[in-house]
This record gives structure tokens, C-alpha cells and sequence, in this order.
């Protein structure tokens, strides 16, 4: 990468992130790949409690990003990946970003920081499942070094996906 990442800042969720991540995330392209809906805020309150459970756990989680200005602006960070289909037992990094700071490389500076916390716990590798056809995160894990190990359909909305894998 050739250009200055911004400064960004991860925080343990709170409570009251619950309500700026519903904020930060509504709107469509946000959520495109998300369901094509904003979600309701109960949504942004079990996630943020399941994270705040995740880092006191396992000692890392979907942070808050704060960007230069401390404001709330995503998420990004790493758990264990959810779901009954994909790669159970495995640990996803993972981001979202409020549309108004899309292509300003907060994602990129922020899963770097990522990366090196999840190293500092000994976890030994990350995937990330991504909508095939969401260019711009397959943008970053690209920039993050991952490789596209597998291809998917999602059972849910039989969208394609792809799962990308990178050792740590």
C-alpha cells in the first residue's frame, strides 16, 4: 500500500455503541451486503453485549473504531465464527464501516491493528467471509495478504461468497 493510513482507535464496545452503531450503519450501501436493511437496534445491543463477553473471554473481539476525532465511525476486529455453516471452530476478522468514511483506509489501518492483536493472543490464523460480490472488502483482504481459500453459497440468501484465509 503507498498511501498514509489515518489514525484510527479501537475500543472495547459499550453500551452506548449500541446506539451509534445503529446510527453509523444506517444506510443502504452500508447494509447491502448485510441483509439490504438497516437492523433494529436490539440487533446492535446482543451484538455489542456478545462482544464485550468475547474480549473479557478470549481476550479480543469486534472493537469500536474511533477515528481522529474519537467519533464513532465501525467496527472491526475478530470472533469466533457464528454460524452452524462455514468454517465452524474458526475465528473470522471482521469490519464495517458508516458510509460517510468509506475510502479512507480506516478499514485497512484498523484490521492491521487486527491482525497484530489476535498475533499477541496466539491465534493462529483468521478467515473472512465475504459476498463475492462486495469489491471493496476483498480489497482489504487482499491489502491484509489473505487468499481466497474456498467459494460458497450462503444458505440463507444463496448468494455467492468467498472465504479468505491468512496464517498468523
Amino acid at each position: 500500500m503507498n498511501r498514509t493510513l489515518p489514525v484510527v482507535r479501537l475500543r472495547v464496545p459499550t453500551d452506548e455503541d449500541a446506539v451509534a452503531w445503529h446510527r453509523v450503519f444506517d444506510h443502504p450501501d452500508v447494509m447491502e451486503f448485510h441483509g439490504g436493511r438497516s437492523a433494529e437496534l436490539s440487533v446492535y445491543e446482543e451484538l455489542t453485549a456478545r462482544q464485550r463477553k468475547h474480549d473479557a473471554e478470549l481476550g479480543f473481539c469486534l472493537w469500536t473504531m474511533l477515528d481522529e476525532e474519537d467519533r464513532v465511525i465501525g467496527f472491526t476486529g475478530a470472533q469466533p465464527w457464528p454460524l452452524e455453516w462455514g468454517p465452524a471452530g474458526e475465528i473470522e476478522i471482521g469490519w464495517r464501516l458508516g458510509r460517510e468514511h468509506w475510502g479512507r483506509g480506516y478499514v485497512t489501518a484498523a484490521a492491521l491493528m487486527t491482525l497484530e492483536r489476535l498475533r499477541a493472543a496466539d491465534v493462529p490464523g483468521v478467515v473472512a467471509m465475504v459476498n463475492a460480490r462486495n469489491a471493496r472488502s476483498i480489497a482489504v483482504t487482499q491489502r491484509l495478504g489473505m487468499r481466497l481459500a474456498e467459494t460458497f453459497t450462503t444458505p440463507e440468501s444463496k448468494q455467492q461468497g468467498h472465504c479468505y484465509r491468512l496464517p498468523l
